[in-house]
């Protein structure tokens, strides 16, 4: 025994790999056996502690059955994404700010076996024929996923964590994504059946702000979620079917399209229909179902602004139908009400910027109508909402009159930020 020398964790988890073989169908009791018999082996000419084999034992535990160096980072709360470059990068944000760690994997093939422990339990695949796949993890956290020969640095991971439990209005409001005196104002417009559509760049929270919404629908309504990867958390909604796109197989068959999805939610009688967000053609069957019958539903899109994002609904519907622009304008006038926008400050802050509603066409362009806008690190009330019959009609309208009489009362909400 050699009490100068170590523990070679990547040897023996190799040791276990090999010896269990079909190591994803077995139990953590069984990977944990085979990791002690491993260790055990070891430590016949090799010397180390009761502590240093405990640790060694989590971690290639962690290794086999969970995602090895990254699982510290997915316990910690602070840290909102994942990003995995090849074998020696791993960058997190935390606390909105952007940091590589220290951490590095020994090989791709680690990284490998990483993507295989994501991909397996929900039956997706990613090879040199199909080198980019969306996943998620058991939490609901999503996984983006893109190998060579598309990427040229090697195997990345991109994971986006949710917060366990799903996201509140008032989670918003602690991050102070928008002022407190909003909230009722939110509320009314979800309860009163208005088509939201959300917008923002990438990771300033549009799914965040879908979950946090959802708890203003009504528990007897019936809500069909539509995503590429699952990952909205609604909780207090009993009559909820989850719809989750596929990918072609190995032979490029049995793909399930967001626009297959959302042309099967028609006939499965939602009250609303949420679309986790918007990529490409199935944009138009997303306006179509949002103004046949099924009010009050939501979806989001990558946008710059509230503008922009009409502007990026356009040429998606473009993607899939010939339509004169005039007409794909008018059918994005009668389906969206509501385009809440959302961003990113300087120093990383998540912020709700814009709202806008959207009145109609006025000739070729849009009538868009402010109602919220965020100046001088405030986000100050504009005008009053037009289109009031749907408050009227779900008993709402005094709900928003006190809502914005109040807001405008304390709109000193969100003092001048410092830029520093």
């Amino acid at each position: 025994m050699k009490q100068g020398d170590h523990f070679n964790r990547t040897k023996l988890k190799k040791e276990v790999i090999n010896e269990l073989r079909d190591y994803l169908n077995l139990s953590d009791d069984q990977i944990y056996r085979a990791i002690d018999q491993a260790i055990l082996r070891e430590s016949s000419h090799i010397y180390g502690t009761l502590a240093e084999k405990a640790s060694l034992r989590a971690q290639i535990f962690d290794d086999i059955r969970n995602l090895g160096i990254l699982e510290k980072y997915l316990k910690d709360e602070r840290v909102t994404e994942i990003m995995v470059i090849g074998p020696e990068k791993v960058f997190i944000e935390r606390d909105g700010q952007m940091q590589r760690t220290a951490d590095r994997f020994d090989t791709s093939e680690e990284v490998y076996q990483i993507i295989d422990q994501i991909l397996a339990p929900i039956n997706r695949v990613v090879n040199e024929s199909s080198p980019v796949v969306d996943g998620r993890l058991p939490d609901g956290s999503r996984v983006h996923i893109v190998i060579p020969p598309i990427s040229l640095e090697g195997p990345t991971i991109t994971i986006r964590k949710f917060q366990r439990g799903g996201m509140t209005v008032k989670d918003l409001i602690a991050y102070e994504s928008f002022p407190p005196e909003l909230e009722p104002i939110l509320c009314t417009f979800v309860k009163a059946h208005y088509n939201i559509l959300i917008s923002g760049a990438t990771n300033s929270g549009k799914s965040s702000l879908i979950n946090a919404l959802s708890a203003y629908i009504g528990k007897d309504e019936r809500i069909i979620t539509i995503e590429d990867s699952a990952e909205l958390q609604f909780f207090h909604v009993d009559n909820l079917v989850r719809l989750e796109t596929r990918n072609p197989n190995a032979e490029g068959e049995n793909e399930v399209t967001m626009n297959d999805l959302i042309k099967a939610s028609l006939r499965m009688r939602p009250n609303r229909i949420i679309v986790g967000e918007v990529r490409g053609a199935e944009a138009f069957s997303m306006l179509q179902a949002f103004s046949t019958g099924h009010s009050g539903s939501l979806s989001s899109i990558h946008a710059n602004s509230a503008g922009d994002a009409l502007s990026r609904l356009e040429t998606m519907v473009l993607m899939g139908m010939d339509l004169p622009l005039r007409a794909i304008r008018g059918q994005i006038a009668s389906s969206i009400d509501l385009v809440i926008h959302l961003g990113r400050l300087k120093k990383g802050e998540r912020r709700l910027l814009e709202i806008i509603e959207l009145l109609g066409l006025e000739g070729e362009n849009y009538s868009i109508h402010p109602l919220f806008s965020y100046t001088d690190g405030r986000l100050m009330a504009a005008e009053d909402l037009i289109k009031n019959d749907n408050l009227t009609a779900y008993g709402e309208k005094e709900n928003y009159e006190k809502g914005m009489k109040r807001y405008r009362q304390t709109c000193s909400w969100g003092q001048r930020e410092k830029t520093e």
